[in-house]
């Protein structure tokens, strides 16, 4: 019973530290996309600002993989599809946030 607690607040503080990293890199890419393209009318539908979030992403598959926080086999498509959803997510939501803070 003593391993089975140990596996699992593991494996808690790992998913912890995949979803925080996903969430931060997900603003940091939305500040990098406003100080880049800006925060006007035309920024909403300026593409350049996609480039930041998909680097956020492919950075953290670098990161997650060289850090060693999932072994070869554990790191599967619902991994992937929930980094790459969460980074987007936070980064929608922020750059929606900073474009409509500035409209106002």
């Amino acid at each position: 019973m003593s391993t089975e607690s140990i596996s699992d607040r593991r494996e808690h503080i790992r998913s912890v530290g995949v979803t925080a990293l996903s969430a931060l890199l997900g603003v940091a890419a939305a500040l990098a996309s406003a100080t880049w393209v800006g925060v006007s009318e035309a920024a909403a539908q300026n593409t350049q600002a996609l480039a930041f979030v998909l680097g956020a992403i492919f950075v953290q598959y670098v990161l997650i993989n060289a850090a060693g926080i999932y072994e070869e086999d554990e790191f599967g498509t619902k991994h992937y599809l929930f980094v790459a959803f969460m980074t987007f997510a936070l980064w929608f939501v922020t750059w929606g946030i900073l474009l409509t803070a500035e409209a106002s």
